[in-house]
């Protein structure tokens, strides 16, 4: 292992100091994904700057009915928290399907944001990758890519983001807060994430230096339901193959709000637009959950041996608005 220092930060203001002062430091929270690649030398850090122990593990209502979640509050506490149990079962939902009980015991809410693809040549060093190598090429293109992007995806990657949590924030139009050498600011979770383009390697829109220091959740609109489905290989410690958020209000009959995103098809949690344009304002019926996912699903570019996750997709997200406006 490439010999790397270790700076335990008392502040957020001493923790983005380092960073900023030593272009190859990172953050460590829970270390679940950053210590696995380190291990395979994927992450070869000059500096771990530890922040678990900064005051950032709360869970706080905000004073319009919304819910403030401190970027080193773990995975399992999340998702049990009475708050987001009953306010937001999305997001618990999709906590609870990703790792395992162990890994979520450790793992943080903003690591979690933070993790990288599981891409098989971004994880192996003896093979070219643009994510981790950029200029090296993109083999999983022709390669092993039966797990990787049919949305948004580039010449120069198609990999995709491993994140249950994410998924389930960009439905619920979560906010991320970052504290940074400039000081504050807000990035809508929609944007946090980026689509590789031509620079796979750039996983989100922080900036040098940037910290999570909170989630922001804000309040849903009223009457409404949401959930979280995974399809996978396997029941449990899998990434997902194709994922679904959904959040849906009715009235009458017809759709009043709607908010759909898809994980495990694209380099960023996909909020669903165009067919939440379909759902707004129709009836709550299959066929409209069907024409509102095809809208959406229309964009697909599947490679060789991809392509039945757009079917996949589709068939859990139908399934989840039935269940939903059934529920509502």
């Amino acid at each position: 292992m490439k010999p790397f220092e270790y700076l335990r930060a008392r502040t957020t203001a001493e923790a983005v100091r380092a960073s900023t002062a030593r272009p190859g430091a990172v953050f460590l929270g829970g270390g679940t994904n950053l210590v696995d690649l380190m291990k395979l030398g994927v992450a070869t850090p000059d500096l771990l700057i530890d922040v678990s122990g900064l005051p950032l593990d709360h869970v706080a209502d905000t004073p319009d009915g919304g819910l403030r979640i401190g970027a080193t509050v773990r995975n399992s506490d999340l998702a049990a928290h009475h708050a987001v149990r009953s306010r937001y079962a999305a997001l618990s939902q999709a906590l609870l399907s990703g790792a395992s009980g162990q890994l979520r015991n450790t793992a943080t809410t903003g690591g979690n944001l933070l993790q990288r693809t599981r891409c098989p040549y971004f994880q192996d060093t003896s093979k070219p990758c643009n994510k981790r190598a950029p200029g090296s090429g993109c083999p999983a293109r022709e390669g092993a890519h039966r797990d990787l992007a049919v949305l948004g995806h580039s010449a120069d990657c198609v990999a995709t983001q491993p994140s249950d949590m994410a998924v389930a924030l960009a439905a619920l139009d979560a906010v991320v807060e970052l504290h940074g050498p400039d000081g504050e600011r807000s990035v809508p979770v929609t944007e946090f994430h980026r689509l590789p383009g031509d620079t796979p390697e750039r996983d989100t829109v922080i900036r040098p230096g940037e910290l999570i220091t909170e989630v922001l959740l804000p309040p849903g609109p009223d009457g409404a339901v949401s959930l979280y489905r995974k399809a996978r290989d396997r029941a449990s410690y899998a990434f997902a193959l194709a994922s679904v958020a959904a959040v849906v209000t009715v009235r009458d009959g017809r759709i009043q709000h709607a908010a759909l995103a898809f994980g495990g098809l694209a380099h960023r949690p996909w909020r669903a637009r165009a067919a939440e344009e379909v759902l707004r304002g129709a009836t709550a019926t299959n066929d409209t959950f069907t024409r509102a996912v095809d809208a959406e699903l229309a964009a697909a570019r599947p490679l060789r041996d991809n392509a039945f996750k757009v079917e996949l997709a589709r068939s859990l997200a139908v399934d989840a608005l039935a269940a939903l406006t059934a529920a509502a």
